[in-house]
């Protein structure tokens, strides 16, 4: 249902609800009576858009507006779960917070899956930076935010577009800016596919440039552009690849290094041995997209297995479920997933019921 737009008389601004009415079979009736001082486009979104989401997402249940009253009606368990919910975003918008869309919707998934509170999501702040804030979208997001607070060393694993390099900027800047730390050092290992740094044209800061470009776009993104060459002349803020990280030790200091399912277990063990005191490190990659040249093993790969148990140190696992991008990307993971996984099991397949001889036939 839309909004109602016909006059009633002023509801009173203190939340309220109705016992459940029961009717015809197990139907059940809730209103709820949303505070005069909170606008109802601010809750129900421009051009009802936050409402569209919600009669998706509550469904079998329905929603009527008028003015500040809602009524929700439907199957009992259905009901509770919109009251719920809608109790938690009117108390969000009534806190100042701005509601998208897209936030609600990942909200309804949240109530509906019933293992957290979305209020957790939508009033989690981790940086407010040029006109936008910055916040964790899923809960795989928000256990990772809670990891880098937690521990010494972080490890953010996942595909595109789950938020591990953007995410763990923030964090960065926020150390920066908080004086925890007196330095940021990005990097990342300048192995991609197919090319090789010594026959890419320019000068050695041209060549290593490209591989560091999505670590800039996310700076700028989050600090004023005129003081990042300050800051980076000054060292505060250090872009590098991850070779210039040998035989150094970094104390105070927030350390990223991206992309690391391209380095080796030597580079791995290299970088994480550069800890200092006073520092924390936040390693993301994808083990899906490993760049390494033949069978070089992943360090990213062999890490989980080395150092899982090690007190201080936290693996945190993102899925399709946490990309925040085009929802065809969670799609393409998911199906990527399938393609592998049908794929492993055919190789396993061939490998107990077929001799060598034989392979060709089933190709």
């Amino acid at each position: 249902m839309r909004q109602d737009s016909s006059d009633s008389p002023v509801m009173d601004q203190q939340l309220e609800r109705e016992a459940d009415q029961q009717g015809a079979g197990d139907a059940a009736q809730r209103i709820i009576l949303v505070p005069q001082h909170i606008p109802m486009i601010d809750l129900l979104g421009h051009r009802d858009e936050v409402l569209r989401v919600l009669e998706r997402g509550i469904a079998p249940a329905t929603i009527h507006v008028r003015d500040h009253q809602i009524t929700l009606a439907g199957p009992p368990a259905a009901v509770t779960l919109a009251e719920t919910l809608l109790g938690e975003l009117i108390d969000v918008v009534g806190d100042g917070e701005h509601l998208t869309a897209d936030a609600v919707e990942r909200a309804v998934a949240i109530a509906r899956a019933g293992i957290a509170k979305p209020t957790e999501l939508l009033t989690t702040d981790v940086l407010s930076a040029r006109g936008h804030t910055i916040r964790p979208k899923t809960l795989g997001q928000k256990a990772y935010v809670d990891a880098i607070d937690e521990n010494a060393i972080t490890f953010g694993i996942g595909p595109a577009g789950t938020g591990k390099t953007y995410l763990a900027m923030a964090k960065a800047v926020v150390a920066l800016q908080s004086h925890a730390v007196s330095r940021i050092i990005l990097t990342r290992p300048a192995v991609e596919a197919g090319e090789s740094l010594g026959f890419l044209p320019g000068s050695l800061s041209e060549k290593i440039n490209p591989y560091l470009r999505p670590l800039y776009d996310a700076m700028y993104e989050m600090l004023d552009p005129d003081t990042i060459p300050k800051l980076m002349a000054a060292g505060t803020i250090e872009v590098a690849p991850l070779a210039y990280m040998r035989g150094r030790t970094l104390n105070d200091s927030f350390i990223v290094l991206d992309e690391a399912q391209n380095t080796t277990p030597e580079q791995m063990k290299m970088f994480l041995t550069r800890l200092g005191f006073g520092s924390k490190m936040v390693v993301t990659g994808d083990i899906t997209q490993v760049d390494l040249p033949g069978r070089t093993t992943s360090g990213l790969v062999l890490v989980r297995r080395i150092l899982r148990d090690v007190p201080g140190i936290r693996f945190v696992e993102l899925g399709s479920a946490d990309v925040v991008r085009h929802r065809l990307v969670a799609e393409i993971i998911d199906a990527y997933a399938r393609w592998d996984e049908s794929n492993r099991e055919r190789s396993t397949w061939r490998s107990r019921h077929v001799s060598a001889p034989d392979f060709e036939e089933y190709e």
